[in-house]
């Protein structure tokens, strides 16, 4: 019986340490991304997905129903905007990559801090996943968890829950209480909740000092003490295109996605985006049901 113990603890580890390598190493593009110009620009390539294919076709104006709201945007305080992958059975390690911007009092956004991603859970995973994911923190808090420096864990702290998509009335009118932080990520081109608990971001100094030239602290970064950069000026582009998009003519419709990829209703206005114990698969309950969404995640910051 020991032995049988010792060899499964044996197949365990081995799973966690290729988990961790494939996390760690990820596809080419994962790799060269490490750079504070490489992340941007994947940061640009994700918001286009995430904020509608309308921006670059209108000929396909249905695609508002499934994209991050001009509301939303237009509210937001900052962007978190990162990959994870994530790979293993049994275990699952996690980690990736990406940035962190505010906006600035003028409304224009700040220069990107660099983010990395980690973590190890338990889960019956196979294979490697990459997944996108966009945080619209539509707080000061929550700005100011990045701002700190050091790690923001997920797990408590600063609430979070899944954010609406589509576009209307119904949705805009649904945020007159929203969750500090709004929580998107697609998998294979697919909306869908991801529990996130135990996943760390993690500021990148050396990234951060790489390209600015000194080290500039990520509070400086995003109260844009720091020039935009022109390297991310794509992503500015696509920011500012979603959040005055002309939205006459478009269908209306909002729901929020749940981890099994059904459409739940978005809140009414006086319920709002609710947070508390729950996870994103709890979500699929709440289909047939307008009381608001489950949480995703809590986040909190810890000082180096």
């Amino acid at each position: 019986m020991q032995s049988k113990f010792g060899s499964f603890v044996n197949k365990a580890q081995n799973a966690l340490r290729e988990g961790q390598t494939l996390a760690t190493e990820g596809s080419s593009q994962f790799v060269q991304s490490f750079t504070l110009p490489g992340e941007s620009e994947k940061a640009a390539k994700i918001l286009r997905g995430f904020l509608g294919r309308d921006l670059a076709d209108p000929s396909h104006p249905a695609t508002a129903l499934n994209s991050i709201p001009k509301a939303v945007l237009q509210r937001a305080k900052g962007l978190a905007v990162f990959t994870i992958i994530k790979a293993g059975f049994v275990f699952s390690g996690k980690a990736g990559s990406g940035i962190v911007v505010a906006k600035l009092p003028d409304g224009s956004w700040s220069a990107p801090s660099c983010i990395a991603t980690a973590g190890v859970g338990w889960g019956l995973q196979i294979g490697a996943d990459m997944t996108e994911v966009v945080m619209v923190l539509n707080s000061d808090e929550a700005v100011k968890a990045f701002a700190r420096g050091g790690n923001v864990t997920v797990g408590g702290g600063i609430s979070a829950a899944a954010g609406p998509l589509g576009t209307g009335g119904q949705v805009a009118s649904s945020l007159a209480n929203p969750a500090p932080v709004f929580s998107y990520s697609r998998s294979k081109g697919l909306f869908a909740g991801l529990t996130l608990d135990g996943t760390i971001l993690v500021e990148r100094k050396d990234a951060n000092k790489k390209f600015y030239g000194s080290s500039i602290s990520a509070t400086d970064i995003l109260a844009g003490r720091v020039p935009a950069p022109e390297i991310a000026s794509t992503m500015y582009d696509i920011i500012e295109a979603a959040e005055g998009i002309d939205e006459t003519g478009l269908p209306e419709g909002g729901y929020v996605p749940t981890a099994t990829g059904e459409h739940a209703p978005v809140p009414s206005p006086t319920t709002g985006y609710t947070t508390g114990p729950g996870t994103a698969a709890d979500a699929a309950s709440t289909t047939s049901s307008a009381t608001g969404n489950k949480t995703v995640f809590d986040a909190s910051s810890t000082h180096q």
